[in-house]
């Protein structure tokens, strides 16, 4: 795939988040490591090749009953739109937000780790079954979070981000029901904490079960001094528009 010899290379990797908490770490791995090969070997490759071929090792070379989001946005970056075609195909374009909503969207956005990680297979797993398996109420709610993609595209293009924090809520009570291990009662406590305290929207990131909860809210400070007196721990980020890149060659 990239013409590296794995006897002639020592591979170390390093990451701030620990894996299984629903951020993407395979998939930002699997991109990083091919990144990293292509530029060993001098080979130029485009973010869209880069990331098929993580989701070749991801999900078919490894069998991860996983989808293709986390490979992509890895590879691309950027506040990105991904359309996943039946016929495997991925199509991606630059979502157009001005200036002022992209601010306001990054510092408005606070993200809190549970504290809990998780296989992220085990729950997805469930969901992938049952879908083969043609299960409607399944297919279903896919569907409509599909469609909430659509909206939340739209409500981003046009600086709306009460709409989009609105948009949050529902997605996250739809998904829920997709499986049991998709929340537990104390991360259901702390969503309704967040609710009563500033956040306008939110949800679990991920397949479930742990890792972080994402907000929108304007009340910053209520809301952050709210969920640090449950124990969390909040943890800050920016948006990156380079995607995977090599830092050092």
């Amino acid at each position: 795939m990239t013409g590296i010899e794995a006897a002639s290379l020592e591979i170390t990797s390093m990451a701030d988040i620990p894996a299984g908490t629903g951020l993407g770490s395979s998939g930002s791995f699997t991109t990083a490591l091919l990144k990293a090969f292509h530029a060993h070997k001098k080979n130029l490759v485009h973010p869209a090749e880069l990331a098929n071929q993580a989701c070749e090792i991801e999900l078919n070379r490894l069998r991860e009953p996983i989808g293709k989001q986390d490979q992509y946005i890895a590879a691309f970056g950027g506040i990105t739109c991904f359309k996943f075609n039946a016929d495997g195909s991925v199509e991606a374009w630059p979502l157009k937000i001005s200036e002022e909503t992209l601010f306001n969207l990054e510092d408005n956005l606070l993200l809190f780790f549970t504290g809990y990680s998780r296989s992220a297979s085990t729950i997805l797993k469930e969901q992938d079954d049952r879908s083969k398996k043609s299960d409607k109420e399944m297919i279903d709610n896919l569907h409509f979070v599909k469609e909430l993609g659509r909206q939340s595209q739209i409500a981003l293009e046009a600086g709306d981000l009460h709409e989009f924090a609105r948009l949050m809520d529902v997605h996250w009570h739809r998904k829920k029901e997709r499986s049991s291990q998709m929340s537990n009662h104390q991360i259901n406590e702390w969503y309704d904490c967040a609710m009563e305290n500033g956040a306008l929207g939110g949800k679990l990131i991920g397949a479930g079960g742990g890792g972080f909860l994402m907000f929108y809210a304007d009340d910053k400070a209520r809301l952050r001094h709210a969920l640090r007196s449950k124990g969390l721990t909040e943890v800050r980020f920016r948006f990156d528009f380079e995607g995977t890149k090599v830092l050092n060659q």
